[in-house]
């Protein structure tokens, strides 16, 4: 049941932590379900994730695993990470629901968008690193093997390398939602963020060169998706925070 923004304020602290420890609970009931229906498939998951790499293996080469418990914990944990990233949507409507009460109309018009557009943005960058980074990336790394080497990567190592992947695409296709809170929140002007543009290009290649293989091609995959995102933050930024003033 929603409170009142005026009967809210007034809740006691033990009123509040009540309230937070149940949506808390509700998050974590919700995760344990999805993992509960999508633990059947955990293997089927994981050969789907692992795609990108196992089209470049060597014919006749596999993954493998170095751990005796690996074959059961990899595919596992990652069941259990696609369950946290198939929530996210209800898991942001529960913080939602604990934090709205206490905000104000104009905030609450401002802030669902932003939840929106958040968990559209991360899930747009994971799926950019697995239909667009991870084929170039993989390719390469299997190009530039040594003669007498054979391409055989632990099942353990690859998740742990891919799941770091999708959180770094995923924070990186959140830089629309980062400008606009910056300059929403004025600690910052679009004009400053307009006038800093070549620094923001060249940080956005430096993250691009930390990110991805050496090699120009791949840089550039990631660093223009990321600047034209800066882009459509400012663009965004300069339209709605102004609205106000122009009513």
């Amino acid at each position: 049941m929603t409170i009142p923004t005026t009967q809210r304020a007034e809740m006691p602290l033990i009123a509040h932590l009540t309230e937070l420890r149940n949506r808390l609970l509700r998050c974590v009931l919700l995760v344990l379900l999805i993992f509960a229906g999508l633990f059947y498939f955990a293997q089927d998951i994981y050969t789907l994730v692992s795609a990108p790499l196992r089209v470049y293996l060597p014919e006749g080469a596999s993954m493998i695993a170095t751990s005796v418990t690996s074959p059961f914990l990899t595919p596992f944990k990652l069941t259990l990470m696609v369950a946290l990233f198939l929530g996210m949507p209800i898991l942001l409507h529960q913080a939602w629901g604990f934090i709205a009460p206490g905000l104000y109309s104009r905030e609450k018009r401002i802030v669902v968008p932003l939840l929106i557009s958040s968990i559209v943005l991360f899930y747009s960058g994971m799926a950019f690193a697995y239909f667009v980074v991870f084929p170039m990336m993989f390719g390469f790394f299997a190009s530039v093997t040594p003669e007498g080497v054979e391409m055989m990567t632990d099942i353990a190592q690859y998740l742990d390398f891919v799941l770091a992947l999708f959180f770094a695409f995923g924070l990186a296709f959140e830089i629309p939602v980062a400008t606009f809170l910056l300059i929403w929140m004025g600690i910052v002007d679009a004009q400053t963020l307009r006038d800093k543009r070549g620094h923001v290009i060249v940080g956005c290649f430096v993250v691009g060169m930390l990110l991805t293989p050496p090699d120009v091609f791949s840089q550039t995959m990631l660093a223009v998706p990321m600047w034209l995102l800066f882009e459509a933050g400012l663009f965004v930024s300069g339209w709605v925070v102004k609205a106000p003033d122009q009513a």
